[in-house]
């Protein structure tokens, strides 16, 4: 008998090919959706997060659980309304999920939460580990209180494990093909003083690690979810450039001029947090992808 995953968020970025890989590696996997007849690709359950229901019979089929649910964080620039909406996406789906655990009656053995490296702030060049001090801002609040939502899972004797995800690296969406386009078109440039830590994760490390979290029992409590080699926001335009044999003409983006078109949102690509992946090694877990070059490397070919 395979395990069953449930996944809520699951047709985002990431949820899509975490549950190719879920298959892959032999487990079902089933999908909380708004709207469940539109992903016919996998068992589908009816959730309405802004309604607080979730169909019981989803909870009654899960072995472990996996939170990806929240709206996007990049894309548009943050108004008080996006602003609201990014932190009651994440916090009402938890809490919801966590309402129906304690209702509804399950064989649920363990609970895969999301958080992100923005807990930390902008916090430099230093070392940011798991018990480092948080910062002050949007993201690190929205990041501290989704934690806590989560957490509230382990209260009801659940294996809760919750990943602090770094920037996704795929080629298919997120940030990456944003820092690729102008790239490709000769014009890429680092952004602010390019000198800004950003700890990535190639997707398919990230989707291990949910893969590793179900398997290891021993795994609990927060993890940072990142590579264990950061680059700079510099580095990681150069290195792209590279692997897409394309020049860097110009010069730096200027921080002012972010401000101007992105408003707070360009804290995300202004600050940066060069954050510690040791944890995530003492559990035995490989990276397949160590290094910014090679993981670049696997996403964009020579021809591209």
């Amino acid at each position: 008998m395979s395990d069953k995953i449930l996944i809520a968020g699951g047709t985002g970025l990431l949820g899509s090919r975490l549950s190719e890989m879920l298959i892959d590696s032999g487990y079902e996997v089933a999908l909380l959706s708004r709207t469940p007849d539109k992903y016919a690709r996998y068992k589908t359950f009816k959730w309405d997060v802004q309604k607080g229901t979730i169909d019981e019979n989803a909870i009654r089929y899960a072995d472990y659980i996996i939170n990806l649910a929240g709206t996007s964080v990049a894309g548009e620039k943050w108004t008080s309304q996006r602003k609201k909406e990014i932190l009651n996406s994440r916090i009402q789906s938890t809490n919801l999920l966590c309402e129906y655990l304690e209702k509804v009656p399950h064989h649920v053995k363990g609970f895969i939460g999301s958080s992100a490296v923005g807990i930390y702030g902008n916090s430099g060049d230093r070392l940011m580990m798991e018990e480092s001090s948080y910062g002050s801002d949007f993201l690190a609040e929205v990041c501290k209180q989704w934690e806590q939502a989560s957490w509230q899972i382990h209260n009801l004797g659940i294996r809760t494990v919750i990943y602090r995800i770094g920037i996704v690296l795929s080629n298919k969406g997120g940030a990456l093909p944003q820092i690729a386009k102008p790239v490709k078109m000769l014009a890429g440039a680092p952004l602010g003083s390019g000198k800004q830590f950003m700890s990535w994760i190639h997707i398919d490390d990230m989707c291990r690690l949910f893969i590793k979290a179900i398997e290891d029992r021993q795994m609990q409590g927060v993890y940072n979810a990142v590579a264990p080699n950061p680059a700079t926001n510099e580095e990681l335009t150069r290195t792209l450039a590279k692997v897409m044999h394309k020049p860097m003409v110009f010069p730096n983006v200027p921080a002012i001029g972010l401000k101007l078109v992105l408003g707070e949102l360009s804290e995300v690509v202004l600050g940066g947090s060069r954050v510690s992946a040791t944890k995530v090694l003492q559990t035995g877990f490989t990276f397949e992808y160590n290094h910014l070059q090679e993981a670049l490397e696997s996403l964009y070919d020579k021809n591209s």
